[in-house]
């Protein structure tokens, strides 16, 4: 969250106040973090019915579950893109936020 609000001011302070473009980069940000939270309840759901279950079938509510996760990611770019015309390189910029967070902290020397 630090880092997408950093780029944020960056994106204001570059684009003289362009509040589309700083919108473009919060909306990048929302999609991966929700793409994050997809794949992790995906994966969660998984490993939780193969303990529950002793690693037997998916359920078909696990299913539905996994194809309404990844439908709102779709919706939710559709919207960005096609309704709020967002710029595309500060949705791009954005998504790629939260990897370069995940980076910043794999790299930190641990105390």
């Amino acid at each position: 969250m630090i880092l997408t609000a950093a780029v944020v001011a960056i994106v204001l302070a570059w684009s003289r106040g362009d509040v589309r473009l700083a919108g473009a980069v919060l909306g990048g940000a929302l999609l991966s973090g929700a793409s994050y939270w997809a794949i992790k309840s995906g994966v969660t759901g998984i490993a939780d019915a193969i303990v529950r279950r002793g690693g037997g079938r998916p359920t078909s509510r696990g299913f539905v579950l996994f194809i309404l996760r990844y439908a709102l990611l779709a919706v939710l770019a559709y919207v960005m893109i096609a309704r709020l015309r967002l710029p595309p390189l500060g949705l791009l910029g954005g998504a790629s936020v939260i990897p370069a967070s995940a980076m910043i902290e794999m790299l930190r020397p641990r105390r």
